[in-house]
C-alpha cells in the first residue's frame, strides 16, 4: 500500500515505554482481558475532541467503558435503512451484545463541531452546507434545536447552551432505537447526560425532570 507509512518514531518510543513499564506490571490483568473478553458495566458516547479524555476523568482502567467517540458526541435517530451507520451500530451492540447497564453521552466546552454549527445555521458556513461536507451534514442532527438558543446573544452562552442541547438530543435519539426504549423500561439501562467544562475540569449532569444540568 503506497498511501502507508511507518509510525513517527515519538509514538513508536512511547509504545515500548508503555510495553516496558505498565504492561509489563500489569500483564495478568491485560491477559485476562484478552482472554474472558470485555464486560464494561456502560458505554459513553463522546466527542472526537483530543481534549475530552473518558477514561481520565473517571480513573478508568481498560476494561470498564465501551467509548465511541464522534463529532460533538452526537447520536442520530433509529434509522434502518440498510446504509452504513457507525454511532448506531455501536449502541446496538453495547445494548444486545455487552448489555451494558449504563449509557452515557458526554458533552464538552468549546466544541468546534457546536461552533461549526452556529455558524451554519447562522449562514457563515458554506461549506458546512455544501451536500458533500461530512460534517455538514453531521451536524443537521443538531440543526434543529439551535432555534432554541437563536436569540441568545453572549456568543459563550450561546455555545454553551447549544452544547448541553447537543446532549439532550442525543438522549432523545437514543430513545427512538427500539432496543434502546425496551432496556430503559425493564430497567437494565439507564440513560445519562453529562456536560463538561475542560478549562474548570467541571462536569454537569442533566437532570430530566428540571431540564437543566447540574454540578456533580
Amino acid at each position: 500500500m503506497q498511501f502507508a507509512k511507518p509510525l513517527p518514531s515519538y509514538l513508536v518510543q512511547r509504545y515500548h515505554g508503555w510495553k516496558a513499564t505498565t504492561y509489563s506490571e500489569n500483564r495478568a490483568w491485560y491477559r485476562r482481558l484478552a482472554n474472558e473478553g470485555q464486560r464494561p458495566r456502560a458505554m459513553v458516547i463522546s466527542c472526537c475532541d483530543s481534549r475530552v479524555h473518558v477514561t481520565s476523568i473517571f480513573g478508568a482502567d481498560q476494561g470498564e467503558f465501551f467509548i465511541h467517540r464522534n463529532i460533538a458526541n452526537l447520536v442520530p435517530p433509529y434509522e434502518p435503512d440498510g446504509d452504513h451507520h457507525g454511532t448506531s451500530a455501536t449502541v446496538e451492540y453495547a445494548v444486545t451484545v455487552l448489555k451494558v447497564a449504563h449509557l452515557i453521552v458526554l458533552g464538552h466546552s468549546q466544541c468546534g463541531g457546536v461552533l461549526g454549527c452556529i455558524e451554519m445555521c447562522k449562514g457563515r458556513a458554506p461549506e458546512l452546507d455544501a451536500k458533500e461536507s461530512f460534517v455538514g451534514r453531521w451536524m443537521d442532527i443538531l440543526r434543529p434545536k439551535f432555534d432554541l438558543v437563536a436569540e441568545i446573544e453572549d456568543a459563550g452562552d450561546q455555545a454553551r447552551k447549544l452544547e448541553k442541547l447537543a446532549v439532550v438530543k442525543s438522549l432523545e435519539n437514543l430513545m427512538t432505537f427500539p432496543f434502546v426504549a425496551s432496556a430503559v423500561q425493564d430497567e437494565t439501562l439507564s440513560l445519562h447526560g453529562l456536560w463538561t467544562e475542560i478549562g474548570e475540569g467541571g462536569l454537569e449532569c442533566f437532570d430530566p425532570e428540571s431540564g437543566e444540568f447540574d454540578p456533580v
